[in-house]
C-alpha cells in the first residue's frame, strides 16, 4: 500500500531508517570481499598446483610436461567459455562498460543477474587460471556490481534467494548508488586498494556524485581492504595454498630506487609517449577484432564461441612453452646473499631465476621466467629491483609482441576477461627495455630497470584505459612507493595526452561497439550551435489523452518503443495542457491488473480514497535486473480494450521541461547531470509567476515552511488564475508521486 511514510521514502530518495543502508552496504563490503578472496584463491592456486605439476613431470620428460600443461590450460578454459555460453552470456568480457553504462542511466538485460553472479565468478576462475592473456581485475568489479544490485532488490526471486530486510531499496537512485559501491568495492578487492577503489568509482563508472555516495563509497572499499586482509592473514600459516603469499601488497616495490636524476625525466617521458601509441593500437585493433566477432564469428552460434575460445587457449599454451624451449639460458649472475633470491631456483620451482631446459647448474631461462609462470609473479619480476641483467632485450622484445598479439586476439572471446593485468605486464615488459638502455647509456648504480617496468605499466593503462588520478592511486597503493608518485603522475599525463590524440578509451570505444548510448563528462563542440528544438528533429510526439482507451494504450505499446509518454488534457475554454509525463513500464501495469479499468470516458473522482489501496506498490519499481513486464505478456478480451483508464493518479506531474530555443549543450549537461530519461521541449513561456533565487532555497531546519516569508528578490505572481489548479487538483498529488519524482534514467 501507498503509506505516507513509503512515499517520503522514494521523495527523499534514501530509506528512513539509515541503519537499513548501513546494513546493505556491510553486506556488500562482506560479499564482495568473500568472492574476491575466493576467486583470487582459486585462481592462484589452479595457476600454482599447474606449474607446481609440469615443472615435476619436466623433470623427468618434457613433452609429457607439455601435453599436461595443455590440457589443464583446455580444461580450465572449456569450463570458463561453457559456463559463459550455456548459462550466463551477459559474464563474458570485463563487463566495466555495461556497469558504467548502466551509472550513467542505461540498462542493460542481464548484466546484474543472479546467473551473471555465478558465471563471472566460476569463469574468471577458469579463464585465468587457464592461462589466457587476461586478467581478473575487470571481472571482480561486475562481480561487485551483482553483488550490490542483487542485494538491493533483496536478492533473487527467479532461484528463490530472497529477502524483505533489503527490499527498500525501490528508488532507483539507490539502487545506483549501491551498485557504485560495488563498483568500488571490487577495485579494493582486486587490487587490495581501497583508496584507488573510490576514486576508480569517481573518475571511471559513475556519472553523478554528491559528498553523501563518497563516504559511503569510502566505507565500503574501506571494510573490504579489511575483509581481504584478514582473509589473508588467516591463510598465512599455509592453510590455502599459495594464495596470500605474496603479501597484502601485490608488487611491492619500497626496496627500489631511492632516487632519480634530473635526465631521467626524458626517458621516463619518452616511456609515456610509446604507453600512449601503444595503448591506443591496442584499443584500435581490439575494437576492430571485437567488432568482426560480433557481428561476423559470433552469429554462427555458441559451437564457435567454444572452438574459438579453446583454440586460443591451445595457441597461448603452446606459444608459452614452446618459446621458452627455444631461448638459451643465460649464466647465473652473482648474488648478494642477503637479497633471498636464489639463482637458479631449485628443480619444480618457479619465480625468478627459472630453470627451464638448461643443461648446467648455474643457468636460467629467462624468457620462461616471465612467459612459464603466474601472472603476479611475472609482474613481480619484471619490477623486481636488484635484478640487473635478469632479462635480455631479446627476451623482453620476444615476450612483448608475443603477449602484446595474445592479449589482442583473446580479449573479446566469451569468458570473462579484464585488461589491467594484461596491460601492467605489456607495460612493464617495455618499462624494463627503457630502463636497460638508461642502465647503460647513464652507468648510475642507482638506476632500477623495475623503476621504468612500473612507470611503463602505468603508462600503457593510461594509454589505453585513459584513466589518471584512480590509476596513478592503484599503482602507489600495489607497489607500496610512494616517492614514484610524481613519476607515475608524469608518464599518466603523457599516455594519456597521446593516446586521446588517437581514439577514445578502451571502455569508451567497447561501450559505443555494443551499441550503449554513453554521455561523456562534456558534450560535442557542434551542439554549442543547436538548440533543443533542432535536436528533437521532425518526428511526431506521441501522446496520451488524460483518460486513454484500452485500445488505443495497446496500440501505442505495439506501435513504438518508446520508454514514456506526455498526457495532455484541455482546460475549460479548450486549451491544451500538458499535465505530466506516463511511464511505458507503469502502464503496462495497469494493463494487466486491470483493476483501473472504467467504463466512462470521464476523468475520475479526485477525492476517492479507494484507490491507493488497489495497487502494491512494489508492482510499479522497475525491476534491476530483468526486462519487466512487456507488451506480449498483457492478454486483454475485446470487452477489455473498450474499457478507459484515468492515467493522472499514475503519471509524474512534474517532469524536466526545457524551451525550445535552449542550448544543445545546457540540455546535454541536464541530461549527465541529472540522470534523466525524458526532458519535454516547450515552446518559450509566456509570464513568470516567480523567481525561486537561493536565498528561498536556505530553510532553517524545524521551521514550517508554511510560515516562511519570502525574500524580497523573488518575483511572485500572487494572484495569479487558480482555476486551471483547480480544474486539475488531483494530478498534483499522484499515487506514485514518491516513485516518479526523480525521472531517473530507467532506459
Amino acid at each position: 500500500t501507498f503509506t505516507p511514510p513509503l512515499v517520503a521514502f522514494l521523495i527523499a530518495g534514501a530509506p528512513a531508517n539509515g541503519s537499513i543502508t548501513d546494513g546493505a552496504e556491510l553486506a556488500v563490503m562482506r560479499c564482495t570481499g568473500l568472492a574476491a578472496v575466493f576467486i583470487n584463491l582459486s585462481v592462484e592456486n589452479f595457476a600454482g598446483w599447474k606449474f607446481a605439476l609440469t615443472f615435476s613431470i619436466i623433470q623427468k620428460s618434457y613433452f609429457a610436461g607439455f601435453v599436461v600443461y595443455v590440457l589443464i590450460n583446455l580444461a580450465l578454459v572449456f569450463s570458463s567459455v561453457y559456463i559463459i555460453t550455456q548459462f550466463a552470456p551477459a559474464a563474458a568480457g570485463s563487463g566495466i562498460p555495461e556497469i558504467k553504462g548502466y551509472l550513467n542511466g542505461v540498462d542493460i538485460h542481464g548484466i546484474l543477474l543472479f546467473r551473471t553472479l555465478i558465471g563471472k565468478i566460476f569463469g574468471s576462475i577458469g579463464s585465468v587460471g587457464g592461462g589466457l592473456a587476461l586478467g581478473k581485475e575487470g571481472p571482480l568489479v561486475h562481480t561487485g556490481a551483482c553483488i550490490a544490485s542483487l542485494l538491493g532488490q533483496g536478492g533473487s526471486t527467479k532461484y528463490h534467494l530472497s529477502s524483505r530486510w533489503l527490499q527498500v531499496f525501490k528508488s532507483d537512485r539507490d539502487r545506483r548508488d549501491l551498485v557504485t559501491c560495488g563498483c568500488a568495492a571490487g577495485v579494493a578487492a582486486a587490487f587490495r586498494a581501497p583508496v584507488g577503489g573510490v576514486l576508480f568509482a569517481l573518475e571511471e563508472v559513475t556519472s553523478w556524485w554528491r559528498s553523501q555516495l563518497m563516504w559511503r563509497v569510502f566505507f565500503t572499499s574501506a571494510i573490504v581492504a579489511v575483509v581481504v586482509r584478514t582473509a589473508m592473514g588467516w591463510c598465512k600459516s599455509g592453510k590455502c595454498g599459495h594464495f596470500g603469499s605474496g603479501g597484502f601488497i601485490i608488487w611491492d616495490v619500497s626496496d627500489g630506487q631511492e632516487d632519480y636524476s634530473f635526465e631521467e625525466l626524458l626517458p621516463m617521458a619518452v616511456i609515456g609517449v610509446i604507453g600512449g601509441l601503444l595503448g591506443a593500437l591496442f584499443n584500435q585493433l581490439t575494437l576492430y577484432i571485437t567488432y568482426w566477432r560480433r557481428n561476423y564469428l559470433h552469429k554462427n552460434g555458441n559451437r564457435v564461441k567454444i572452438i574459438e575460445a579453446c583454440l586460443i587457449s591451445v595457441i597461448t599454451s603452446v606459444i608459452s612453452f614452446g618459446l621458452p624451449l627455444l631461448r638459451k639460458c643465460s649464466q647465473c649472475p652473482d648474488m648478494d646473499p642477503d637479497s633471498g633470491i636464489e639463482c637458479p631456483r631449485p628443480p619444480g620451482m618457479y619465480g625468478n631465476y627459472v630453470n627451464f631446459f638448461c643443461s648446467k647448474d648455474k643457468e636460467y631461462n629467462d624468457l620462461a621466467t616471465i612467459f612459464f609462470n603466474t601472472q603476479d609473479d611475472a609482474i613481480r619480476n619484471l619490477f623486481s629491483a636488484k635484478t640487473v641483467h635478469e632479462f635480455s632485450a631479446q627476451t623482453l622484445l620476444t615476450f612483448l609482441v608475443m603477449f602484446y598479439t595474445l592479449a589482442v586476439v583473446t580479449f573479446g572471446t566469451a569468458v570473462p576477461a579484464g585488461q589491467f593485468v594484461p596491460g601492467i605486464m605489456i607495460g612493464s615488459t617495455y618499462g624494463r627495455l627503457v630502463g636497460m638502455f638508461v642502465v647503460n647509456f647513464y652507468k648510475k648504480l642507482n638506476i632500477e630497470e623495475g623503476t621504468y617496468a612500473l612507470l611503463g605499466a602505468a603508462s600503457f593503462l593510461g594509454g589505453s584505459m585513459r584513466m589518471t588520478v584512480s590509476l596513478c592511486v592503484i599503482m602507489v597503493e600495489i607497489t607500496n612507493n610512494l616517492k614514484l608518485l610524481p613519476l607515475i603522475m608524469l608518464v599518466l599525463l603523457i599516455s594519456k595526452a597521446v593516446g586521446d590524440a588517437f581514439n577514445e578509451g578502451l571502455y569508451e570505444e567497447q561501450a559505443r561497439l555494443r551499441g550503449i548510448p554513453l554521455l561523456e563528462s562534456r558534450p560535442k563542440y557542434q551542439m554549442r550551435n543547436m538548440t533543443a528544438k533542432e535536436a528533437c528533429g521532425n518526428q511526431k510526439v506521441v501522446s496520451l489523452p488524460r483518460v486513454a482507451k484500452v485500445a488505443d494504450i495497446v496500440s501505442i505499446l505495439r506501435s513504438n518503443k518508446h520508454n514514456g509518454f506526455p498526457v495532455i488534457d484541455h482546460t475549460r475554454n479548450g486549451e491544451t495542457l500538458v499535465i505530466g509525463l506516463m511511464l511505458r513500464s507503469h502502464l503496462l501495469v495497469l494493463l494487466q491488473s486491470k483493476v483501473d479499468f472504467q467504463h466512462s470516458p470521464l476523468p475520475c473522482d479526485p477525492t476517492g480514497v479507494s484507490r491507493s489501496i488497489r495497487h502494491n506498490f512494489s508492482e510499479f519499481v522497475k525491476p534491476a535486473s530483468s526486462k519487466g513486464i512487456s507488451i506480449e505478456d498483457v492478454h486483454l478480451t475485446s470487452d477489455d480494450l473498450e474499457m478507459y483508464i484515468d492515467l493522472a493518479p499514475f503519471l509524474n506531474p512534474s517532469p524536466y521541461i526545457v524551451p525550445e530555443d535552449m542550448s544543445l549543450t545546457k540540455v546535454y549537461n541536464l541530461f549527465r547531470q541529472l540522470g534523466l530519461r525524458h526532458i519535454f521541449v516547450v515552446p518559450r513561456a509566456s509570464r513568470v509567476i516567480g523567481l525561486v533565487t537561493r536565498k528561498d532555497l536556505l530553510i532553517e531546519d524545524g521551521e514550517d515552511s508554511g510560515s516562511v516569508e519570502l525574500q524580497s528578490t523573488s518575483v511572485r505572481g500572487r494572484h495569479h488564475d487558480r482555476r486551471m489548479y483547480t480544474r486539475n487538483a488531483d494530478v498534483e498529488r499522484p499515487l506514485l508521486n514518491g516513485l516518479l519524482a526523480p525521472d531517473r534514467a530507467t532506459g
